[in-house]
């Protein structure tokens, strides 16, 4: 077997599947619909096929993958254009739980069991059916879900609480390295940073995370 032949071919697979994914954009890897499963799948076998079939080269390998990008960018371009191929081609959401009661019918029509639903609403932190006024089964097989009004989290907006600013923490070290991206976003240099870590007793070097908002200040994390 010509290990220089799989090495290339691996190479190129790798590359012509990353260049495709950025093409697509990030939908494609959040929202699994059947098409992208089964697009998914023979992707996979063609790069397969090409590394150990010897009568296939790279050029037929880039070829397939081509028209498989190509039917997909489509598809999704059909979606967005005609509404009415979204169900066709992308599923509908289904109300599995309606008003505290589980919709028996429409479970049986998306091939949903009981026992699957509650390994959902687990994952959603609910142990209870009890707590559910409406759930949604979604195109790409998740759940969200509505509780009942007694479960709700209580919010700022129920309590009047005064508005107040949202403030996103910027990582600024992580695995020993600065960020420097984040740095530009809180406005600070590179030597503030210095001096803030030397101040708690460290180095860059010693910390694994770190990060900055405006309230709290910069919270650090050494290995």
């Amino acid at each position: 077997m010509n290990f220089v032949k799989i090495l290339v071919e691996s190479l190129v697979g790798f590359l012509a599947l990353f260049v495709l994914t950025k093409v697509l954009g990030k939908s494609q890897i959040t929202q699994i619909t059947a098409f992208d499963f089964i697009a998914a799948l023979v992707l996979g076998e063609l790069v397969g096929n090409g590394l150990y079939d010897p009568e296939v080269g790279i050029s037929q390998v880039i070829f397939a993958i081509t028209i498989w990008g190509a039917l997909i960018y489509t598809t999704e371009w059909v979606t967005q254009k005609y509404r009415r191929s979204r169900s066709l081609l992308e599923g509908s959401p289904a109300i599995v739980i309606r008003k505290g009661k589980i919709q028996r019918d429409v479970m049986k029509k998306n091939k949903l069991d009981v026992n699957q639903l509650m390994h959902l609403l687990r994952d959603k932190d609910i142990f209870s059916i009890q707590e559910v006024e409406y759930a949604i089964f979604e195109t790409n097989g998740s759940i969200n879900v509505l509780k009942k009004y007694i479960y709700q989290t209580p919010t700022n907006e129920f309590f009047k609480a005064p508005p107040q600013e949202t403030i996103l923490p910027m990582a600024i070290i992580t695995d020993g390295e600065l960020v420097k991206e984040n740095l530009l976003e809180i406005e600070w240099d590179e030597q503030q940073v210095i001096d803030e870590i030397k101040g708690q007793g460290l180095t860059i070097e010693e910390v694994m995370y770190a990060e900055y908002n405006k309230e709290e200040g910069l919270y650090v994390m050494p290995y």
